[in-house]
């Protein structure tokens, strides 16, 4: 294990091969980018969506080049602000070639998950950590090339995707 960062992260989400897979399993986060348009949601006010472009390019750059991007969110029902917000504007993620999936908590008692929590997992040959603060702000990230950490990631990033509706289908309670 080794320690990474933000800059790394985006570099390996940049630079794939073939596919990442992305496993949320937090009720909130707290992030700087974020919060200020979460806000802006619970006023009820409009989003331009511009802060979220790059992203959005990068998607549908992968989904051009055949690459696959995939990201299964673990969700407490009912949902909490955090995953309103983010429920109400999933469908950009999805139009621009990410696949999403929502497993509500109750449905993952049988699957082994990492301790750490959140991840990626990139060409299946590195597993990125993503530790976060009791606030929901990112605390650090750690990386891994070991073959049996990222196959635990993976074979749990799977569990969870075969379980839960894709955003379609998506229904909360």
């Amino acid at each position: 294990m080794q320690p990474s960062s933000y800059d790394e992260l985006n570099e390996l989400c940049r630079t794939i091969q073939t596919s990442f897979v992305h496993l949320e399993t937090r009720d909130s986060y707290g992030t700087e980018v974020e919060l200020p348009r979460m806000a802006k949601w619970r006023r009820g006010e409009p989003d331009d969506f511009e802060w979220l472009q790059w992203w959005l390019e990068l998607l549908r750059e992968h989904r051009r080049a055949g690459r696959i991007c995939r990201r299964a969110r673990i969700v407490s029902e009912p949902l909490s602000d955090y995953q309103q917000w983010t429920l109400s504007h999933a469908r950009l993620f999805a139009d621009a070639g990410e696949e999403i999936r929502y497993a509500p908590r109750p449905l993952l008692v049988e699957i082994p998950l990492p301790g750490s929590g959140d991840f990626y997992v990139f060409d299946n040959k590195t597993v990125l950590y993503l530790h976060y603060a009791g606030s929901g702000m990112n605390a650090h990230f750690e990386r891994s090339d070991d073959p049996k950490l990222v196959e635990f990631c993976r074979e749990s990033f799977e569990a969870v995707w075969t379980i839960a509706p894709p955003l379609s289908e998506y229904k909360p309670q």
